[in-house]
Order: structure tokens, then sequence, then C-alpha cells
């Protein structure tokens, strides 16, 4: 146990080395460490490290899972329902058809229930791949929208349709109208039980003395309860983890303090990052183990049905786009649609964006050893070995090209007549505007004889002043301006940590309160950061 803990502890050191190094390239870090691992995999050190597929469904993906659910805008989500709906539903359904009848007709002895499954393994794309080379690369918001939507549901369509095709393949058996109900009672259940555990939750939340401790543990606990109370029913605990984080999501304002969304953030997004680098560095670390249980069945042929899945699962995922495209405009014509004319590059850069993951390769290897009594599973090794090649194929050829692509096709935001900046601008005169006039109608007179007060309103007065300015004038004219002033203020910034190290020398002042005015300029800096950078990427 001591051994398999600091082994972990070696790999996580790796997973930051790694990551420095995708940064340093300009790469997505899934596309490095899937590689990394996969070099690892040779040596002995790391040879013996295996995933349990137990291990990946219920401890890594109800946390992914939820906090994916919490990335995405409920707004943008139920804007585009109906194309994350058909992304997430009809298209898994019409990959996996089309991967069991070609993997049929190519693998000698290979059922069509065999293809099924396959299809039901390999059909949903990872959102963290597509959407960690999505946010380095300028695209339009609403694209991205698309995709961490369509992220969130396909998996739970996948793993349903992995269900059925296993439990043919078990039992030789499989009635189409019995399969029918029980997928949509599957669904059904799976968003309902997620909605009662998110509601109780949410009472919590309301109801008992937290803090901010308590409540950052209770978001953490959150979405296992989620799975858990849905998979020991037999339901989709994916839709039930999904649809319990999206209604937590949507009233994060209510139920969780200020203290607690700072706080929730920073655990979160270490929790997140570290449990994408293990699981991306283990499916690298898992092609030797998987090799020599292919058998009687040479590498060499393994490989080529590997890559001829992955270049049909590609094709099928690009005609499914345009074809979903299609679809759209000729609805249009009937029902008010968020896109009547999706034109050709949304289709072409949401199809390309089809790399394979982590739940793939848990579906995988979760397949049963042994079926009827005893007999082997059929084929087992051969479908872990494609589901590898698939997702090594796909992360590395469409991960490394994705951003070109994006570059090339140069799609505008059609949806976002204003850009980031632009909207921040407005923001925050409508908000100064606001609080002047508030104080002025409701502390006006007070303001006399308090000195703070006065101070307070005479800062919004200066914020008016400058946000009077026209938007486009001010953007051309004082760029240099701005850029000058940010890098001044980060200089100022330095300048105050220098002086709260050497106040911190002195014996009067207590260190806890010499932290908390570090914390607020960290606040600072991180702010003035990010519109630098976003004002990069809009350049």
């Amino acid at each position: 146990m001591q051994i398999v803990f600091i082994q972990y502890i070696f790999l996580i050191l790796i997973i930051l080395a790694l990551v420095m190094v995708a940064n340093k390239l300009r790469l997505a870090y899934p596309i490095v460490l899937v590689v990394g691992g996969l070099l690892l995999s040779f040596t002995s050190v790391f040879s013996y490290i295996t995933i349990d597929p137990d291990l990946v469904f219920f401890i890594f993906l109800p946390p992914l899972l939820y906090d994916a659910a919490w990335q995405v805008s409920w707004k943008e989500f139920w804007k585009w329902r109906r194309v994350i709906t058909s992304f997430a539903f009809p298209i898994v359904i019409i990959t996996s058809c089309v991967i069991a009848f070609v993997s049929n007709a190519i693998i000698p002895g290979f059922t069509l229930a065999l293809g099924f499954l396959l299809g039901g393994i390999i059909s949903p794309p990872d959102a963290v791949s597509a959407t960690t080379i999505m946010r380095q690369v300028k695209v339009p918001r609403s694209l991205l929208s698309i995709i961490e939507g369509e992220s969130l549901l396909n998996d739970a369509s996948s793993l349903i349709v992995f269900r059925f095709a296993l439990a043919a393949v078990v039992t030789g058996q499989f009635h189409v109208g019995e399969a029918a109900m029980s997928f949509a009672l599957v669904i059904a259940m799976g968003i309902l039980i997620g909605l009662v555990v998110g509601a109780v939750f949410y009472a919590v939340h309301r109801l008992l003395p937290t803090n901010s401790n308590i409540e950052t543990v209770l978001t953490l606990l959150a979405p296992y309860c989620m799975y858990y109370a849905a998979e020991h029913f037999h339901f989709s605990g994916v839709l039930s983890v999904v649809c319990g984080g999206l209604l937590l999501s949507n009233r994060r304002q209510d139920m969780l303090s200020y203290r607690s969304r700072l706080e929730g953030i920073n655990v979160w997004a270490n929790v997140v990052f570290v449990l994408n680098g293990l699981v991306f560095l283990l499916i690298g670390l898992q092609l030797p183990t998987i090799e020599n249980q292919l058998g009687t069945i040479s590498t060499v042929r393994a490989i080529g049905y590997g890559l001829a899945i992955s270049a049909i699962l590609i094709v099928t995922r690009m005609l499914c786009t345009f074809g979903a495209s299609l679809f759209t405009r000729m609805a249009s014509r009937f029902i008010t649609v968020a896109d009547p004319e999706p034109g050709w590059k949304a289709p072409l850069i949401t199809g390309w964006a089809g790399m394979r993951g982590v739940v793939s390769l848990a579906a995988a290897l979760s397949i049963p050893l042994l079926i009827n009594g005893g007999q082997a599973f059929p084929y087992r090794n051969l479908i872990l070995f494609i589901t590898f090649i698939v997702i090594l194929v796909t992360l590395v050829l469409q991960g490394l090209t994705l951003p070109w692509l994006i570059r090339k096709v140069e799609m505008e935001d059609k949806f976002s007549p204003l850009s980031d900046q632009q909207q921040e601008f407005i923001i925050q005169k409508k908000i100064a505007q606001s609080s002047f006039n508030y104080l002025q109608q409701k502390y006006g007179d007070d303001r006399l004889q308090n000195d703070h007060l006065k101070n307070l309103l005479t800062r919004l007065q200066l914020d008016l002043n400058f946000f009077g300015q026209d938007i486009d004038a001010l953007n051309s004219a004082n760029g240099n301006t701005l850029s000058d002033y940010r890098r001044i203020y980060l200089e100022l910034l330095e300048e105050q940590r220098k002086l709260l190290h050497q106040m911190n020398q002195r014996t009067e002042f207590d260190e806890e309160l010499i932290r908390k005015y570090l914390a607020l300029i960290d606040l600072e800096e991180l702010k003035v950061r990010e519109k630098r950078l976003q004002e990069r990427e809009e350049n």
C-alpha cells in the first residue's frame, strides 16, 4: 500500500513536469500526458500501475462531471439545448450503429452485439481535451458552449448503449421494445435522482448553520452522493451528477457565501487538475498491459483494426455534425432555432473536436473477464486495444491539428456583437452609475458629515467620468495608455507587497492581518493580469 501511494506521489510530480512542458510548447496538456504515460509504460517503475474501472467510474468521473456542470452556463445550455441534445443522443447512437456494422464486417468472428459494445465505448468525445484546446485558441463562445454541453450528456448516452450491448453479449438476447423502455427509464430516473439529491444538498446549505469549510466539503461530497444514489438502483449515475450539478450551479448565489464561492473555486480547480492529470497519464500507462493480453491476434493486425475504426469514427462524426447543421436549417422553417444558418465552419470545428478519453477506456476496462459460467468474454482484449488506439489517434491527430484548423477557418462570433473588453466596459459603467445613483438618492445628505462616504462618492464620480467616454474611441486612443497603466499598477502592487513584508518583521503587527492584505493584493493582480491576457487574445 505504501509503495503504491509513493508511486502515485511520483506520478503527480511527473504530471506537473509534463504540464509545464505542454505550457511551454503551447499544447493541450492531455495530449502531452497521454504520450508521456505511454513512454513511462516502458519503464519497470510504473509498468505495474493499472486502472481499476470501478475506481475511474466512482472516484474520478463524478467530480469531473460535477465540475463541468458548474462551468457550463445554464443560459447558454438552454439556448443551444436542441443542438446539444442532438449531439448527445442521436449522434452517439448513430456512431454506435456505424461502428457496430463496420467492426462486424472487418473483424473475423466479431458479432453485431460486440460491435455495438465497441460503439458504445468509443462514441463519446472527451470534453476536457477539446475545451482545453479551444480555450487556448480564440473560438466563439457559442461553439464552446455546445462542446461543453455535449460533454455533459454524451457520456450518459454512450454508457447506456454500452450497458445494453453488454447485456446482449452476456445473455445472447436483445429485445428492442424492452430495451427502448429501459433506456427511457434509466434516463428519466437518473435525472430525477440527481435533482432530488441536489435539492437535499441545497436545503442543507440554506437551512443548516454551515461555514465556508463545511460548504466547500459539501460540494466535494455532492457528486459522489448523486452518482451512488443513481447507480445503486441501476440508473444513470452520469445523468444524475450532471442534472444535480446544473441545479446547484444555477443556485450558487443563494446557497453559498462569498467566502465559500472564492475558496471553492480554488479547491475545485486544484482537485480537477490533479484528477484529469492522473487519468490521462494512466491512459498512456496501459498500453503494454493491453498489448500483452491480445493473445492469438497479432499486434500489427490489432493496430490495423484500431486505425480503421479510428478513421470511421472521425468520418462519422464529421458527417453527423454536417447532417445536424443541414437538419437545423430545414427545421428553422417550421420552428424557432437558435441559429437558422449554422454554415459550414461550426460543424467542421465541432466535428474535428471529437477526441476520445477517460470514459471510453474506463468502459472498456469494465468489460467482465468471464461470462456464462466461466467462459472467457469474447474479444475483450482486442476491444481494449482498439479503444486505446482510438484514444491515442484522436488525441494526437485531432488534438494537435485542431488549433491550426480553428485559426485557418477564422470563425466569427455572430452571436456576440460586443467583444469581451467592450462588455466589461459596459458592465463596469452600469455598476458605477447604479451605485452612484443609489448613494445619492438614499444617503446624499449624509456625505457632508461622513468623510468615508464622501470619498466613495468622489471615486464613483471619477469612474463615471472615465466611462463617459465613447467606448470605441477609448479603445483606439487609449490602448497604449491602458497598457502602461496596468504595467505601472503591477509594479505598484509589488511595492505594496514589499512594504507589507517589511511590516511583518515588526512585532506590533499581526501576521494574520498582513496575510489578509497580501491576499487582497493577489486578487487585484489577478484581475489586472486577466485583463491583459484577454486583450492579447483579442488582438
